[in-house]
C-alpha cells in the first residue's frame, strides 16, 4: 500500500494524460512516474533508509510533487515545510522531526540554510537510471508528518501512514467526488492539507489532471481556471473572498468551474451567497483537519448553508460533553470521530498525542451541535470560546453577523480577560474603503442581529488581520495584541457591564 503505486497505476493506464500543469510547464503521468522513480532510486543511493525523514521546502511546483512521491517510493518520509515560515521556525521543524535532508526551493534555501545543520539541496538531482522503483512497505508504515499550528508554543507534527493517506483520499472520492475529466486547481499549498491530500492526490488517484498554481493571487487564481478550464478547486475560505472581489471587479470566463469546496475554517454564508452570484456555482463547506481530512461535506443536492455538512460515509461522528457522554441533539459538546483516516498521533509527543485520543476516538478540539437532520453546525474552538459572566459565546457566531455588514471586510472576535465577568467581548475589523461604518454603527448593526451578551463590547479597526499559514484569522494573535497593550485594557475596562 505504498502511496507511489497510486501514481505508477495510473501513469500504466493512461500513460500521456497530463498530470501536472504549471504556468507555461506540462507534465504527463508516465513523465511524473518516471523522474520521481529516478528520484527515489538516487535517495536510496545516497543510503537512507526506510523510515527516514525528507523535509520538502518549495512552493507549489512540479519539483514538489515529484519529490513527495519519490521519498514515497523510496520508502522514506515526507515532512512539507511551508514557505511562508521564517528561518527558525524551519529549524524547529529539520531538527523536531529529524531529517536526514532538506529539499529547498532556490529562491527560499537560504531560509532553510539558515540556523540548520541538516544538508539543503536547492536542485533536484538529475540521476541517470529509469527504474520503475517503488519499495514494498508497511501500509502502517508513516508516510508524511505534517506542522499544525495549534495552543502549543511549537507546531505539532501530525504523523500519517500510507493507510491513513489513503484511506482519506477515499473517504473524499465518496464524498466529492473527483474523476478522470476533471482538472483541478491547487491554489492552496501543498505543504498543507487541504493542497497535498484534498486536492493533488485525490485528482491523481482518479486519473484527472491538476493545476498548480505557485502562489496565490486572486487575480491568477481566475486566470488559471479559465486557461486551463478548471473544474475542481478546494480552496480556504479566506482566500475564496479574495477571489471573489478579484471576480466582481473583473469578471473571467469561470463556466468551467463544477465543484468548489471551503474547507480549513467555516465558510460564511455572506460568502457562499457571494460565490453563487458570481460564479454561478454552490460552495459546498466541508469540515476536517490536518489530523483528519475530511469528517463532513454539504450533500451535493441539499446544502445547508452555514452547516459544515453531514458525516462522511465510512467514518463515525459523536458529539461528546467532558466527560465523553453524547450530548442531546441540537446541544453543543465537542465533536470526537473515529476514522480509519484518522493520524496516528503527534510526531516525538507522547503527551499530545494521549490528548487527541481517547478510546480510539479522536477528539478535535472543535465545539459543534447535530440537527435532526444530520448536519453539523460549528460553534466554535474548545479553547477559543468566550465565557461572559457564565454564559458560553462562539466568537464564530459574532464574527458571521459582523462579516454581514457590507463595510466589513474582515472580522476575528476573541475575550479579553475581565475581573468581573470573567471574560469581555472585542471584535477586531477591517473595513473597506467604500461605506466603512463606525464602531457605534458596527455595535448597533450587531446588536440588532445577536443577543447583548454576544454582542461586542468594542470594535478595534485595524488595516489587517493577522493570518496564519493557511489563511485563517489567528484569534490567539488578536488576543496577544490586547494583552500586549495596557492602554487598550485600560480603555476597555471602563465599558460598563
Amino acid at each position: 500500500m505504498n502511496l507511489g503505486h497510486l501514481l505508477h497505476s495510473r501513469a500504466l493506464e493512461n500513460p500521456r494524460k497530463i498530470a501536472l500543469n504549471c504556468e507555461d510547464r506540462a507534465m504527463s503521468l508516465q513523465e511524473l512516474d518516471s523522474s520521481s522513480s529516478r528520484l527515489a532510486q538516487w535517495l536510496i543511493d545516497q543510503g537512507l533508509e526506510q523510515g527516514d525523514r525528507v523535509a520538502v521546502h518549495w512552493s507549489n511546483r512540479m519539483e514538489a510533487v515529484q519529490l513527495f512521491f519519490a521519498i514515497w517510493k523510496a520508502g522514506l518520509i515526507a515532512v512539507p515545510v511551508n514557505v511562508r515560515l521564517k528561518p527558525a521556525e524551519i529549524a524547529f521543524i529539520l531538527e523536531h522531526s529529524g531529517s536526514r535532508l532538506c529539499f529547498s526551493e532556490p529562491a527560499l534555501s537560504a531560509l532553510a540554510r539558515e540556523g540548520g545543520s541538516v544538508p539543503v539541496l536547492s536542485e533536484l538531482p538529475v540521476p541517470l537510471p529509469d527504474n520503475t522503483v517503488v519499495r514494498e512497505v508497511d501500509p502502517d508504515q508513516t508516510a508524511a508528518i505534517l506542522y499544525t499550528s495549534g495552543t502549543t508554543a511549537h507546531p505539532k507534527g501530525v504523523v500519517h501512514t500510507h493507510r491513513t493517506l489513503l484511506e482519506n483520499v477515499k473517504l473524499l472520492a465518496a464524498a466529492a467526488p473527483v474523476d478522470d475529466a476533471d482538472t483541478t486547481l491547487v491554489a492552496t499549498p501543498l505543504m498543507h492539507a487541504v493542497g497535498l491530500y484534498v486536492a493533488l492526490l485525490p485528482t491523481i488517484y482518479a486519473g484527472g489532471s491538476v493545476v498548480l498554481l505557485p502562489a496565490f493571487h486572486p487575480a491568477a487564481t481566475l486566470d488559471a481556471i479559465e486557461r486551463f478550464r478548471c473544474s475542481y478547486v478546494p480552496i480556504l475560505p479566506a482566500l475564496m473572498h479574495a477571489v471573489a472581489e478579484e471576480q466582481a471587479r473583473k469578471p473571467r470566463d469561470v463556466g468551467s468551474l463544477a465543484k468548489l469546496i471551503g474547507g480549513g475554517d467555516t465558510v460564511p454564508v455572506s460568502l457562499q451567497q457571494r460565490v453563487q452570484s458570481l460564479f454561478g456555482v454552490t460552495m459546498r463547506e466541508a469540515y476536517g483537519m490536518t489530523e483528519v481530512v475530511p469528517l463532513s461535506v454539504n450533500p451535493q443536492d441539499s446544502i445547508q448553508a452555514g452547516s459544515m455538512g453531514k458525516a462522511v460515509t465510512g467514518l463515525q461522528i459523536r458529539i461528546v460533553d467532558s466527560g465523553d457522554r453524547d450530548v442531546p441533539e441540537g446541544e453543543t459538546g465537542e465533536v470526537a470521530v473515529l476514522s480509519q483516516g484518522n493520524c496516528i498521533g503527534y510526531w516525538n509527543d507522547p503527551a499530545a498525542t494521549a490528548a487527541l485520543f481517547r478510546n480510539g476516538w479522536l477528539h478535535t478540539g472543535d465545539l459543534a451541535c447535530r440537527d435532526a437532520e444530520g448536519y453539523l453546525w460549528f460553534k466554535g474552538r474548545k479553547k477559543e470560546i468566550i465565557i461572559r459572566g457564565g454564559s458560553n459565546i462562539s466568537p464564530q457566531e459574532a464574527e458571521e453577523v459582523l462579516y454581514q455588514h457590507p463595510g466589513v471586510k474582515e472580522a476575528g472576535v476573541v475575550g479579553m480577560p475581565d475581573p468581573i465577568l470573567g471574560e469581555r467581548v472585542i471584535a477586531f475589523v477591517s473595513v473597506r474603503a467604500a461605506g466603512a461604518p463606525s464602531e457605534s454603527e458596527l455595535t448597533a448593526w450587531a446588536r440588532q442581529r445577536l443577543a447583548d451578551y454576544k454582542t461586542p463590547e468594542r470594535i478595534v479597526f485595524i488595516e489587517q488581520l493577522p493570518k496564519g499559514l493557511t489563511g485563517k484569522v489567528q484569534r490567539r494573535a488578536l488576543k496577544e495584541m490586547l494583552l500586549a497593550q495596557p492602554e487598550l485594557l485600560e480603555q476597555f475596562a471602563v465599558a460598563g457591564v
